[in-house]
């Protein structure tokens, strides 16, 4: 993959986790524990939805490499599977382009 296709990816992904930021913090104003958000993949065109605990969700952006997806949405050539829960997936970028993209990309991320 070139440096396009990896620039592609990282933003892809990073803005279907800012969708998701706000979904999370919608739920918690409402007092929810569980949300539908989206899968945080690389296809600007997935329409898959993934129903998890808000604490399930937390624990993922503690991370900023580690990312929400449908199951079989992994491409290996970006990043490996870390959990797996019954309905979706984690998985951690571990191409380095990728991976320091979307850690810059981060909006939990502390300021520099």
């Amino acid at each position: 993959m070139n440096n396009h296709t990896d620039t592609r990816v990282a933003r892809t992904e990073a803005l279907f986790r800012e969708v998701n930021e706000r979904i999370a913090e919608r739920a918690d104003l409402f007092g929810s524990e569980e949300a539908s958000f989206v899968c945080e993949c690389s296809d600007a065109a997935c329409t898959e939805r993934i129903h998890a605990p808000l604490d399930d969700y937390e624990d993922v952006r503690g991370d900023g490499a580690e990312f929400l997806l449908a199951k079989g949405h992994e491409q290996v050539e970006f990043e490996r599977v870390v959990r797996r829960f019954p309905r979706f997936n984690v998985v951690r970028k571990v191409k380095p382009a990728v991976r320091r993209i979307v850690e810059r990309l981060n909006p939990r991320a502390e300021p520099a």
